[in-house]
């Protein structure tokens, strides 16, 4: 018993910023998007979870490497190899994509809390918000840090969920490993949503800051507990694909309980993720509606954060503003506006008459579009050794680039079933 507890403990103590990267992924807006899918489609989209998690993997391990071995964020080495002009547009369309996501995120929250308390979901949205920026501003990165990866643990919820209610399993089964593509317009605005919020560009900025934190951490400790270099894209990958694979497992389990029930009663269309929980509750039942809704909130305190710290870091990076989440707030006055920016500036959308159906899928939709070109320059990135000095395995190097053909093909088939 004793070996086991150890085990356990060693293989949590190894897991970080991969692991929260990938639960990060499944925010509000996410499980909306993968609640769509499922109630539209049935079980038809899950093949492409399985599609996406090799790509995803690859890109957010380029991303990993890029911040551990430079010890700086990912804005600031692309900026070594594209122009400002490239480079300003890009770090726009990541702000502005991430605070329409804190803004979906938010308001997705604060209505599943209306659902499970009563209230106003506005003031709960608002109230969300400043919690989230409250700790990401107070609490240094070394303990938030363990805060999030702790609260992982909450999508366990929607493992459970689709536990709770009558799964056909084989039929979950045959259509994961066997697709059905339709090249319809509908289809193919899915495909671009899903992918879009599987493969998000907030991650890879985010994990690149994480592991630059990580970096520098390590040097101001003794040499004996330190990452060792070359086992550093071991521990790396490890954590990575564990992050990755999770994942993609609570959608495909999001999927699943939304195509189980609301699906196979007919119900094809829901607007929120909110929705999706009080859809479940006639037809999964009460246990699997609070499942949903608690998953809601909970995934949202670990999301919102890490959209505000991603902005932050990549604004940071390019314009030279002295930030850390490992800082006090008077040591990094100009990094922590951005980060109220991003998130107040969420909150207050989160408000407004904005139609949250149009917030919350089109935010996966125009993820998709602007992950291309940040992916293109990721992979820039690392295949200009001469000017970062970075050396990844031609394996990872060549799955990145296929990540980046992949997104920019899926992409390209959504604008031609539109024209």
């Amino acid at each position: 018993m004793s070996l086991i507890r150890f085990s356990t403990r060693t293989v949590w103590r190894a897991l970080g910023p991969g692991l929260v990267t990938g639960a990060a992924d499944d925010d509000p807006s996410g499980i909306a998007t993968y609640s769509q899918a499922g109630a539209q489609f049935g079980f038809g989209l899950l093949w492409t979870l399985f599609l996406t998690l090799p790509f995803m993997t690859a890109i957010q391990v380029v991303s990993a490497m890029i911040g551990w071995q430079t010890r700086r964020g990912l804005a600031t080495n692309i900026a070594r190899v594209l122009p400002r002009a490239v480079l300003y547009p890009l770090i726009g369309a990541l702000v502005v994509a991430n605070t329409l996501n804190i803004a979906a995120d938010l308001a997705a929250m604060g209505e599943a809390l209306r659902l499970v308390t009563g209230g106003s979901a506005l003031i709960f949205a608002v109230m969300f918000g400043v919690i989230c920026l409250v700790a990401e501003v107070l609490i240094p990165y070394h303990r938030y840090a363990g805060i999030l990866k702790l609260m992982t643990m909450v999508l366990l919820f929607y493992v459970a969920a689709a536990f709770s209610v009558k799964v056909p399993w084989g039929e979950v089964v045959r259509a994961t490993f066997v697709p059905a593509i339709s090249f319809d317009r509908d289809t193919m605005l899915m495909i671009v949503a899903v992918f879009g919020t599987t493969i998000s560009p907030y991650l890879f900025f985010w994990q690149a800051s994480q592991e630059a934190e990580e970096s520098r951490l390590s040097h101001r400790r003794s040499l004996s507990e330190r990452r060792v270099e070359t086992n550093a894209f071991r521990a790396i990958s490890i954590d990575t694909w564990v992050g990755m694979f999770f994942s993609n497992l609570i959608a495909f389990f999001i999927i699943v309980t939304t195509a189980a029930t609301l699906h196979a009663n007919g119900i094809t269309h829901i607007n929120t993720a909110a929705q999706a929980a009080e859809a479940l509750r006639p037809v999964g039942g009460s246990f699997a509606f609070a499942l949903f809704a608690l998953g809601i909130i909970g995934t949202g305190l670990l999301a919102v954060p890490v959209l505000a710290g991603s902005a932050a870091y990549a604004v940071a990076d390019i314009f030279r503003i002295h930030g850390s989440l490992e800082l006090p707030v008077n040591r990094a006055i100009g990094f922590y506006a951005i980060v109220a920016a991003a998130t107040l500036g969420g909150a207050a959308l989160a408000v407004t008459n904005i139609d949250p159906i149009a917030m919350l899928f089109w935010t996966a939709v125009v993820n998709g579009i602007v992950a291309v070109p940040i992916m293109v320059a990721t992979m820039i990135v690392v295949s200009s050794k001469r000017e970062t000095g970075l050396a990844l395995p031609r394996w990872l190097v060549a799955l990145g680039w296929c990540a980046a053909a992949l997104m920019a093909v899926v992409v390209a088939l959504l604008i031609w079933t539109s024209l």
